[in-house]
């Protein structure tokens, strides 16, 4: 079955409110010809005559009555779709974005982001999920509106990306920590006994590739999923802990941290959204707020 000419409804919504083919021609500025001709199509396409001669003038039949209010709300929405979308009023915004975020990024950057958020838009609700992989189906699946995170060969290439920050890793120990009252080495740093992040209970890294090429080997005495969880544990202990200084600044308050005194790579955490948000105005509000706090916060 063939698909009707979705024009005719702008037609069928001049005609039934002049109720006049030649008030229609004039308003469409077609010809009286070209008009009726438009009027023959609706015939067809409705199955109706829409609207018969009574004396000089045309009325509707009651198809065309029924059909008048739908016609006209149908072509009003059309309108609407096809039309820029309207400046956002945020103090009326009512709404909840879903945020996928690395380990950290709340600590450090969720109180600014929320505080920003609240102040302008009341009405915004933030939820953070956590990030447990660099899986992007959530994103695809419209799960989640917004991820932070560094990219992999895993990310789907279909995804926006944004760079908000580079970082780099530190050793964290606490207070008082032998390693924070000399002159730090690589074969000192690697003597300490280390703990090692993974979410995927991996025990090598680049840090570890960085020390193979100076001919060392730490020692890894346990393996946690976070970096929260790794300072919790550097805190109370004297284990090592290496993580990324610009993710951990709040959760490192009160402990010794210290560059590493051997070259590692650098990791820029990105800004992750589906194509389908591009364009929508509080969803770029927001990764705007997002940026916004990050560069404050260097």
């Amino acid at each position: 079955m063939s698909r009707p000419d979705l024009n005719l409804l702008f037609t069928l919504d001049v005609l039934l409110a002049e109720g006049s083919v030649a008030g229609a021609a004039r308003r469409l500025r077609l010809s009286p010809s070209a008009m009726s001709r438009a009027l023959a199509r609706l015939r067809e396409t409705t199955g109706d005559p829409l609207l018969v001669r009574a004396g000089r003038a045309l009325v509707p039949t009651p198809r065309a009555i029924e059909l008048r209010e739908r016609v006209a709300q149908l072509v009003q929405d059309s309108e609407a779709v096809l039309r820029p979308a309207e400046k956002l009023n945020f103090a009326q915004l009512v709404r909840t974005f879903t945020l996928r975020t690395s380990e950290g990024f709340v600590e450090n950057f969720g109180p600014d982001l929320i505080a920003r958020v609240g102040a302008e838009a009341p009405g915004v609700r933030l939820c953070f999920v956590q990030k447990a992989d660099k899986d992007s189906k959530p994103l695809r699946d419209g799960l989640v509106d917004l991820e932070t995170g560094v990219v992999g060969q895993t990310t789907a290439p279909e995804l926006r990306v944004q760079a908000l920050f580079r970082d780099r890793f530190i050793g964290v120990v606490r207070i008082g920590h032998p390693l924070s009252q000399v002159e730090l080495t690589p074969s000192r740093y690697a003597a300490g006994r280390h703990i090692y992040v993974s979410r995927q209970g991996r025990d090598k890294g680049p840090i570890d590739e960085a020390l193979a090429a100076l001919g060392l080997e730490r020692k890894i005495v346990t393996i946690v999923g976070g970096f929260s969880t790794a300072l919790a544990l550097a805190r109370a202990s004297d284990l090592i802990a290496s993580v990324p200084e610009r993710h951990t600044g709040n959760l490192r308050a009160g402990m010794h941290g210290f560059p590493l005194p051997f070259a590692t790579p650098e990791i820029t955490v990105s800004l992750l959204w589906h194509p389908r948000l591009d364009a929508d105005p509080a969803h770029r509000w927001l990764r705007a707020q997002v940026r916004d706090v990050c560069a404050a916060l260097r």
